[in-house]
């Protein structure tokens, strides 16, 4: 059995996802495809992403791709993520990913409904809600933002308990409709940093809206792009990324035909058979990552880039903030201040050059931005403003 080192797994990692200066990315399908998708939870994450992975690339490319050519593609996903798809991988996601978050989040909310008494039949009023939702959205051509779908539709103007300090209201049918593939967030009414998406119907969203395929073939096609990424990946990390089960993930690997290697601290890895060759040394870089990141998502075991540092990159629930990088490592994170400057916080000693890049990667990203700040729920205990 071949073993790969953590040295080698840092060094695909910058190839493989386009961090190392020589394999930067032109589009933002290409970076994600490289990726397999992009996080998307907050918006701001999709555009620093790919700033990162390219030598120049702005908003409006990035736009371009989601609402104007429609190439990439947001979709609620594995672990009830919303992530940016490239557009041939959704008939893979909607039939397995897609449809288990969407299952889990049906026997929630018909729950939910009767424990509120807003009908016997939980199941019956979401359908019901469902078709309402959708027959407002098609006289809406160009789609509507939530609040109009909301007053069109009273039934879904509720607001539901689902546990001790948990609620839940319109927006809940619109998230079902959207795993089911029904509606897509389309265009965004707000600025990039911010979320307004305008609800619309997937149908005249992509315009041809391709077959859903066999569900084990969906996720067959999902762990294969994972891996072209990602691997070597432990099935661990598989099982967290893809939010299914040990079964899914094992039946995907075997017909995948794919390889063992052993990797440091004893786990086993798996690969691609086309994808064994040792991947060179990329040579020195930096970058400064945003919050919930593919590449410091990726893993479910993260050692190998994290180091001592998981407690202070992520906050209490998994969820990563910003992340500042050198040769495949986490070094430590970026803040903004008032201004909207971008400064490097570090969490362990680099070299002097190290440290100059950085500083160079954070003048580049402060322009970039150009005085916009950033908003985001995940800050990070490293992350947090500093105390006196």
């Amino acid at each position: 059995m071949r073993h790969v080192t953590d040295d080698e797994r840092r060094a695909r990692l910058a190839v493989r996802h386009a961090l190392a200066p020589a394999f930067r990315m032109p589009t933002p399908e290409a970076v994600t495809r490289a990726l397999t998708v992009l996080h998307a939870t907050e918006p701001a994450t999709v555009y620093l992403s790919c700033r990162a992975r390219a030598e120049s690339l702005g908003v409006a490319d990035v736009d371009r791709a989601l609402y104007t050519d429609r190439t990439l593609v947001k979709q609620l996903a594995m672990r009830r993520t919303l992530f940016v798809f490239p557009r041939d991988l959704l008939p893979a996601v909607w039939p397995s990913a897609s449809a288990r978050v969407a299952a889990t989040e049906r026997a929630r909310m018909a729950r939910d409904v009767v424990k509120a008494g807003l009908a016997a039949d939980g199941n019956a009023w979401l359908d019901n809600a469902r078709a309402e939702v959708l027959a407002v959205l098609s006289g809406a051509p160009g789609g509507l933002p939530a609040g109009d779908v909301r007053r069109a539709v009273p039934m879904i103007d509720v607001k539901v308990e689902a546990g001790p300090g948990e609620m839940w209201s319109a927006s809940r049918v619109l998230t079902h409709l959207g795993l089911t593939a029904d509606v897509v967030r389309g265009v965004n009414t707000g600025r990039w940093p911010t979320s307004r998406p305008s609800w619309t119907l997937m149908a005249e969203w992509l315009g041809d809206v391709p077959p859903p395929w066999d569900p084990a073939a969906g996720y067959r096609e999902l762990i294969a792009r994972w891996l072209r990424s990602f691997g070597p990946g432990t099935e661990d990390d598989l099982v967290w990324w893809l939010g299914s089960t040990k079964s899914v993930v094992r039946a995907a690997l075997a017909e995948l035909g794919t390889v063992a290697v052993a990797l440091d601290h004893g786990e086993t890895g798996w690969l691609l058979p086309d994808d064994l060759d040792e991947v060179a040394d990329p040579g020195p870089w930096v970058a400064l990552l945003p919050v919930l990141d593919p590449t410091v998502m990726g893993w479910k075991g993260r050692d190998f880039y994290l180091g001592p540092h998981r407690r202070h990159l992520f906050d209490r629930t998994g969820n990563a903030g910003t992340t500042a990088w050198v040769n495949g490592r986490v070094v430590g994170c970026w803040v903004q201040d008032a201004a909207g400057v971008v400064e490097v916080r570090l969490l362990e000693e680099i070299t002097p050059a190290e440290r100059r890049a950085l500083e160079r990667e954070a003048v580049r990203l402060t322009a970039w931005l150009d005085g916009v700040r950033v908003p985001t729920g995940y800050s990070s205990p490293a992350m947090r403003p500093l105390t006196v």
